[in-house]
């Protein structure tokens, strides 16, 4: 089940991409990311509520603490990557992000090697997903500039080509990389091959449950959301406009359900050098989206990229059938 888990953790976050994207997008707003991290937090709260109340799923202090730095990677990074938004085009800013999942899978290589009875194509498979990733966000960051203007020009919106548009995305990459890294080791089935890279990254060597680490996660946005929403509301008096803050919870919503699903595709600890690459390649997605609904134009060049991982997806998903 690992690979339809991951396939509706795709679509459901490259929704959260296009609408994230709409509901951060104007320049004029300084606190349009604490927003986002607000709307996020709130909805990640009452799933958690009801993960609690109607499931029975267990959550205390421990476990809470022993989820932290995996929660706080991911949270810092989407924070990050909700700031970037206003810099950058989805279209570029999302497949940069997400190429975390080839950097995850060399991780994972590294540290718990090969398995001899891996057929090839997998790694194959592997392959495809991450080049293809990687060539969309190259081939969107050389864009030819005439390209790139009059890309702007159908989506009416324009962005200056700097450093920091480009930098924020690779922060994000960084700390998402290492974030969904460190859920294959806390979520971890088995032995962990190397216990002391484990215990330094937790503070004691108990593993978690996949509901409990997704309810800790969720309690631990909970708390970042209320605190982004005190100091934009309350501490710098920012008022809620309707028609932007629509877009911020429905882009929370696809990011929650997105989020339930790959925490239990990430616990599969024997295919994780293959979920992440697929889950991280819903940029390809959000690049779709970010055309049908942002005018943001595709050369053949991205199309090619594209197929690619769409290549390495259709593969992995026979080989798990």
């Amino acid at each position: 089940m690992w690979f339809w888990f991951a396939i509706i953790a795709l679509i459901c976050w490259s929704g959260s991409d296009l609408f994230s994207k709409i509901g951060c997008r104007d320049a004029s707003d300084r606190y349009s990311h604490l927003k986002m991290v607000a709307a996020v937090g709130i909805v990640m709260g009452l799933h958690a509520g009801y993960e609690i109340l109607f499931n029975d799923v267990e959550i205390n202090f421990q476990i809470l603490l022993t989820y932290l730095p995996v929660s706080l990677l991911y949270i810092i990074s989407m924070a990050i990557g909700y700031l970037g938004l206003r810099y950058i085009e989805l279209s570029i800013s999302s497949p940069i992000c997400n190429s975390s999942g080839a950097i995850v899978a060399i991780l994972t290589f590294i540290m718990f090697g090969i398995s001899d009875d891996l057929p090839p194509i997998a790694l194959v498979a592997v392959a495809l997903i991450c080049i293809g990733v990687i060539a969309l966000g190259f081939v969107e960051a050389h864009e030819d500039e005439e390209l790139r203007r009059l890309r702007q020009d159908a989506s009416n919106y324009h962005y200056a080509k700097s450093f920091v548009a480009i930098l924020i995305p690779l922060i994000y990459c960084l700390l998402d990389a290492l974030g969904t890294f460190a859920d294959s080791l806390v979520l971890f089935d088995d032995a962990v091959p190397d216990e002391t890279t484990f215990r330094l990254l937790f503070w004691h060597g108990e593993k978690l449950v996949e509901d409990s680490a997704n309810v800790a996660y969720e309690l631990t946005f909970l708390f970042t959301g209320i605190c982004a929403a005190i100091y934009t509301y309350v501490i710098k008096k920012q008022k809620p406009v309707f028609k932007m803050e629509v877009p911020k919870f429905t882009g929370a919503v696809f990011e929650t359900i997105g989020q339930f699903f790959y925490i239990y595709a990430l616990a599969d600890s024997a295919h994780v050098a293959f979920s992440a690459p697929i889950i991280s390649s819903y940029c390809v997605a959000s690049v779709l989206w970010s055309r049908i609904f942002l005018k943001e134009k595709l050369s053949y060049k991205h199309y090619l990229s594209i197929l690619t991982v769409v290549a390495g997806i259709i593969i992995l998903g026979i080989l798990d059938i």
